[in-house]
């Protein structure tokens, strides 16, 4: 398993963390397979979604925060009901195939981390699959 470390500098924010997956999948040598990227935190997700265009994830950020508010009467004591019921929406991982030493993604698609109570310092786990 490979662990990357983001950084959030917002309160919601979407990272392209396409790269850094990739770089991982070389450095550990793997060919053929899958890998599954995965958040371990109940707050923040990872989800696959256009890398062309940043305005998508400021569309998207900006419906999301819309539909699920900071706000709403929620009683979880720490104030955070919001970022659990998005990254519950979002989902806590994805499975990406990868043949020849990379990333197998549609030609708009980019693997992003979805931080929904930051700013933070988290954990994205890797782990290829046979």
């Amino acid at each position: 398993m490979h662990k990357l470390s983001v950084h959030t500098m917002e309160r919601v924010h979407f990272i392209d963390i396409t790269h850094q997956v990739q770089q991982a999948v070389s450095q550990q040598g793997i060919k053929n397979g899958n890998i599954l990227v995965f958040c371990p935190h109940t707050t923040a997700a990872i989800t696959i979604n256009e890398n062309a265009d940043p305005d998508v994830q400021r569309d998207m950020l900006h419906e999301i925060n819309k539909i699920i508010p900071f706000e709403d009467n929620y009683h979880h004591f720490e104030g955070n009901s919001a970022a659990h019921i998005k990254a519950s929406l979002f989902g806590a991982s994805e499975t990406v195939i990868i043949e020849d030493g990379r990333l197998l993604l549609g030609r708009w698609q980019g693997l992003y981390f979805c931080e929904f109570d930051g700013p933070r310092t988290r954990e994205i786990w890797l782990s290829p699959l046979s």
